[in-house]
């Protein structure tokens, strides 16, 4: 916490305040949700479309259970509604701690935000538009002579559902980077000699988060490595600037 800001609120005020913002997170996410409810199943249509391409003639999806043709698409419109607001709730998170923060880590803060931002939807729609078409057309290529590939809807979700936060984590690399060397947490000369085991990690990383096909290792493991050098570049262009100095009281 910085001078300025210590001990202002209370413990009681910050879990107030915690709770107000909680709720007003909550409460845009439920509005998101219930407008684009009535769109759940166009919307279960447009991103299973990869997959019903990639099915050979003659096949379709599934749905092994009763319920699943009224919960699936509903938790479709949940995610898709979560993905809307995902900058409203990382801004209810970051003005929640901003008041803890030095002066220039303020500074720092709206820009880092923004570039959070737009790496998380950088990194789902890496996934959906390019990963998960590849995977589909890879796995459903590999079905042996005679079966015939029927998805159920409800694993396809969980499929999905698992590879598009693991990419748009994966993206946040820069600002997780670029973070650790602005607080004086490391060096960029030291990351960069950890290179070679960034590189190893990434593709067990990959190995072990995404499906078990070189496809999808890969194209989490290259992106990885390349937004590790991005997050680096960055953080070599803007020199570290001093902690402000905390007067006594």
């Amino acid at each position: 916490m910085s001078a300025e800001n210590s001990g202002t609120l209370s413990l009681k005020e910050h879990i107030r305040e915690l709770r107000n913002r909680l709720l007003r997170a909550l409460l845009v996410l439920l509005l998101v949700f219930a407008a684009l409810y009535p769109f759940a199943n166009r919307l279960f249509l447009w991103l299973s479309a990869p997959l019903r391409a990639a099915l050979p003639e003659g096949s379709s999806m599934i749905a092994i259970h009763v319920a699943s043709p009224f919960v699936i698409p509903m938790k479709v419109a949940l995610v898709a509604a979560f993905f809307v607001v995902a900058p409203y709730l990382l801004y209810q998170a970051w003005a929640f701690v901003a008041p803890g923060l030095y002066r220039h880590e303020r500074r720092w803060s709206w820009p880092l935000l923004a570039c959070s931002v737009v790496l998380f939807y950088l990194g789902a729609a890496f996934a959906g538009f390019l990963v998960l078409p590849l995977v589909f057309s890879f796995l459903l290529g590999a079905t042996p002579a005679g079966v015939l590939p029927m998805t159920d809807i409800s694993a396809f979700l969980d499929f999905v559902l698992m590879m598009l936060p693991v990419f748009a984590v994966a993206f946040q690399v820069p600002v997780f980077t670029f973070v650790l060397v602005r607080s004086g947490i490391t060096s960029t000369e030291f990351l960069a000699g950890q290179r070679s085991y960034v590189i190893v990690g990434a593709f067990a990383v990959g190995m072990v988060l995404t499906p078990p096909d070189i496809i999808s290792q890969t194209l989490l493991a290259l992106p990885v490595w390349l937004l590790y050098e991005v997050g680096l570049l960055a953080a070599r262009c803007i020199p570290v600037e001093p902690v402000e100095p905390v007067e006594a009281v």
